[in-house]
């Protein structure tokens, strides 16, 4: 994320984009502010006309000053970055009390002086939240996501205070034949050679019954 130097324009370029910005913002706060104003002081019946009056007279003396103060802004802002190098908040901090000083200077030293240190601190603390802001966006970007894994002793899906159940044995699950009842434990595997390869044969075994005899005694 770039930081409010970084993400301005090229400085020839930034004082016409602030001039035009700063006109635009005071244009249309101005408008509100005056229609406001014009609307609460006219006499009834004439409130509207009255309102869009002072709009007309107003507004575009409000934008003019913004567009004023945004062009010397921008102008120191690019001198200092001339001369220094760089681009950092001192540039605007030394730019907005600058401009501060260079626009009061017809009242005095001492007029000058006081706005000059009002531009340079409104300068810090508006630098100064940016900054947090930045900081404080790029810490949540970077932020990695927390997986839930299961503590050791616990179950997957339990509360902590449910036993662990014990895993199951295996079970064989395969078919068993009658056969296999009698003598299950007696089949052998007897490896068959052939041409083509070997085999393997079970044979399954078990007691046959005696064979009953019929003779007289």
């Amino acid at each position: 994320m770039g930081t409010p130097e970084t993400s301005r324009e090229p400085c020839p370029d930034r004082i016409l984009d602030d001039i035009g910005g700063a006109f635009g913002m005071g244009a249309v706060g101005g408008s509100a502010f005056h229609f406001l104003k014009g609307l609460y002081n006219s006499p009834k019946g004439a409130r509207l006309l009255g309102a869009s009056q002072a709009v007309r007279l107003n507004a575009p003396r409000v934008g003019g000053s913004f567009a004023v103060w945004g062009g010397l802004f921008s102008t120191f802002d690019c001198t200092m970055v001339y001369l220094r190098q760089k681009e950092d908040p001192w540039n605007s901090i030394v730019a907005g009390a600058a401009t501060g000083g260079f626009l009061s200077m017809r009242q005095g030293f001492a007029a000058s002086a006081r706005a000059a240190a009002f531009g340079g601190v409104l300068l810090a603390l508006i630098e100064g939240a940016g900054i947090m802001l930045n900081k404080f966006l790029s810490a949540q970007q970077q932020m990695p996501v927390m997986m839930d894994e299961p503590l050791p002793g616990y179950p997957p899906n339990g509360l902590p205070g449910q036993p662990v159940p014990p895993p199951s044995p295996p079970s064989d699950s395969a078919p068993k034949s009658w056969l296999g009842w009698f003598g299950e434990g007696n089949k052998k595997e007897e490896p068959v050679s052939g041409g083509g390869g070997s085999e393997t044969k079970i044979l399954e075994s078990f007691d046959a019954p005696p064979v009953p005899n019929f003779e007289y005694k």
